[in-house]
């Protein structure tokens, strides 16, 4: 993963209608998904397809703030992200805690329901990966979009190998295993956009004191 442009090249902010265009097609399919994955996940029982489902909600989230804030200013586009990164880090700790709280709780998730969305959600991942891998470096808000949606893609790999550990083990720990993993990733990821995000607010600021004296 690079962390952005480099070199004398601006930093691309997402001014692009190509890009624009991607956006929109990729919210509509994180949306869907939603709806689709967290239905499937109560149904199946599953910790690991709830949290895949969650993901697929922040990222429809992200996509619509990302949109919101293109051609704002460095300052307004860095906070945006950095909200963007303290909610993902809230539901990394949230899927911690019910992944904890389901540990106690009997009930085998159901392999098969499982792996028919997982791979599902992975064509729906792998989709947005391929829409948005073109524009994959860029500010803090640009950068946020692309780490989702490979976050997506990756958990929708874990749903699959959670479905086949429930039901070549017969039990739920791999399920369970892979929800805390997931939200390992969201944590990891989010670490990611608070330190660029964080790093372009205080140019931002920089800049603007500076011309101001």
């Amino acid at each position: 993963m690079s962390a952005g442009c480099c070199g004398h090249e601006a930093t691309f902010d997402g001014l692009s209608a190509d890009y624009k265009r991607r956006l929109w097609l990729v919210i509509a399919i994180n949306a869907a998904m939603f709806a689709v994955e967290m239905g499937a996940g109560a149904l199946a029982g599953s910790q690991a397809l709830q949290a895949d489902a969650l993901d697929f909600l922040a990222d429809s989230a992200t996509y619509g703030i990302s949109l919101a804030v293109i051609g704002a200013s460095i300052p307004v586009r860095a906070w945006a992200a950095f909200a963007k990164g303290v909610s993902l880090t809230l539901m990394g700790l949230w899927v911690f805690g019910s992944t904890a709280y389901h540990v106690l709780i009997l009930g085998l998730p159901r392999a098969e329901i499982m792996g028919v969305i997982g791979i599902l959600a992975l064509a729906a991942n792998v989709a947005s990966v391929l829409l948005l891998m073109r524009y994959k470096d860029g500010d803090a808000n640009v950068r946020s979009v692309w780490l989702c949606s490979r976050n997506d893609a990756i958990g929708n790999v874990a749903v699959m190998l959670a479905a086949l550990g429930v039901w070549g083990t017969a039990t739920k720990w791999p399920d369970l295993l892979v929800a805390a993993i997931m939200a390992g990733l969201f944590l990891w990821s989010s670490t990611q956009i608070l330190r660029q995000s964080w790093r372009e607010i205080a140019t931002g600021e920089t800049a603007a004191a500076a011309h101001r004296h």
